[in-house]
């Protein structure tokens, strides 16, 4: 059940109440399936059938509870629910804005509108976006063809997400006017909606002490001299990349902690380990297949590098420490994101691919010793950008601002007629 995995995450529990909902069968969906986060990148499509089909259960809920507004990001079809009960609606996107200003708007043929992709946008951006840097690169455009496929039953994530922005009363992000303004802006043009800004939100450190094997590892080693590497709770790498990263982290010859899921095919993380790697890394190197304390982990003071997947949430977390970023980004977010700190605020170095998009273990060495590097040219001026972007985004009442605003305009949303 996921609601036990979040009922102790919950720093309100007089304020805010789980409902759950029974996810439904879907074929091809494992049993006991109830978050992205349990299945890979290739069943989501299943899972979003199964969020489809609780719509019947998600109005009863709406019938019983009667809110003032629904916040929903994929469930398509919940603005007109809510403004059949009198209810206002906001799609909130937990992606970056720059991430969702890039995606084309369909006309009225999806696949001619594919077409209309591929056949103009292979250099630049989409008409108006506000960026020439935050873009995706000729060998990178087939990250986008998902968007063109079925997500459900009889329709893609393109008409999807257009159909759930556009028929909202209100768009909200998870960013802030300071870094990805004019993408919030131009994207509040296109759909012709507001769009709210919840600002950062970075996660606070769980109020228990880091679990004593990783206090007492981490504790062994010099500050700011290991690297943490995690990509987030739903990438599954495929093997022989996993082990091209275990081998760069290897060649940098500095004390690591890796946190990721088992690679395809695998069912521990142990079982994939290039041949000899455990042997030579010895206790220098830990790699862990399950969930770490990642926000405590990066305020740890012997933490100095942050190999990350450019996650919009792993963004904000690595913003508002300490350790120099490096960024592997795959899916088509995560590559505008990695776009949006590396080129466009200069305070991360995003490692080299080849054209087919993999990346080998010099380039990742090569990247992880540019940052950490104190001698390095551009170690110095990601580290310099990085420091200033924190000391804006922890100054006092920055985050406080933000959400009280949010909630202004939620109130004016509400008082509209």
């Amino acid at each position: 059940m996921a609601q036990p995995k979040l009922q102790h995450l919950n720093s309100h529990p007089h304020l805010i109440t789980f409902h759950p909902l029974n996810v439904p069968h879907v074929d091809g969906l494992p049993p006991g399936t109830e978050t992205a986060s349990d299945i890979g990148r290739s069943l989501t499509h299943l899972l979003v059938i199964a969020l489809d089909r609780t719509r019947d259960q998600v109005e009863a809920a709406l019938r019983t509870l009667n809110p003032h507004i629904l916040f929903y990001d994929f469930a398509h079809w919940a603005p007109v629910l809510a403004s059949q009960l009198g209810i206002k609606s906001v799609c909130h996107s937990s992606v970056s804005a720059a991430a969702v200003g890039y995606r084309p708007l369909p006309n009225d043929q999806d696949q001619e509108c594919g077409g209309y992709w591929r056949r103009h946008l292979r250099d630049v951006p989409p008409p108006g976006y506000p960026s020439s840097t935050v873009v995706l690169r000729p060998q990178e455009l087939s990250s986008m063809e998902f968007v063109y496929k079925p997500f459900g039953e009889g329709i893609t994530f393109q008409q999807r997400l257009t159909t759930a922005y556009a028929r909202s009363d209100a768009i909200s992000s998870r960013t802030c006017q300071e870094i990805e303004g004019p993408f919030c802006d131009y994207i509040s043009i296109r759909y012709g909606k507001q769009v709210f800004l919840t600002g950062p939100i970075p996660p606070k450190p769980l109020p228990e002490p880091l679990e004593d094997r990783w206090a007492q590892w981490l504790g062994g080693f010099r500050p700011g001299s290991v690297i943490f590497c995690a990509f987030g709770s739903e990438s599954i790498m495929v093997q022989d990349q996993f082990q091209e990263l275990l081998l760069g982290l290897e060649l940098t010859g500095l004390p690591f902690l890796v946190a990721l899921k088992p690679p395809l095919g695998a069912a521990t993380v142990e079982e994939a380990f290039p041949e000899g790697f455990q042997e030579r890394v010895g206790g220098r190197g830990v790699v862990h297949g399950g969930w770490v304390p990642q926000p405590t982990i990066l305020r740890h003071p012997a933490v100095g590098c942050f190999v990350s997947h450019a996650g919009h949430g792993s963004m904000w977390e690595s913003l508002t420490t300490d350790p120099q970023i490096v960024l592997l980004p795959e899916y088509f977010d995560h590559i505008l994101t990695a776009r949006l700190l590396a080129d466009e605020l200069k305070v991360a170095v995003e490692v080299e691919k080849e054209e087919n998009g993999s990346f080998s273990k010099e380039r990742l060495c090569e990247a992880i010793k540019t940052v950490m590097d104190e001698e390095s040219e551009i170690g110095g001026l990601v580290k310099k950008n990085h420091g200033k972007w924190k000391e804006t985004l922890v100054s006092p009442g920055f985050m406080s601002n933000y959400i009280d605003n949010f909630v202004g305009q939620l109130q004016d949303l509400l008082d509209q007629k």
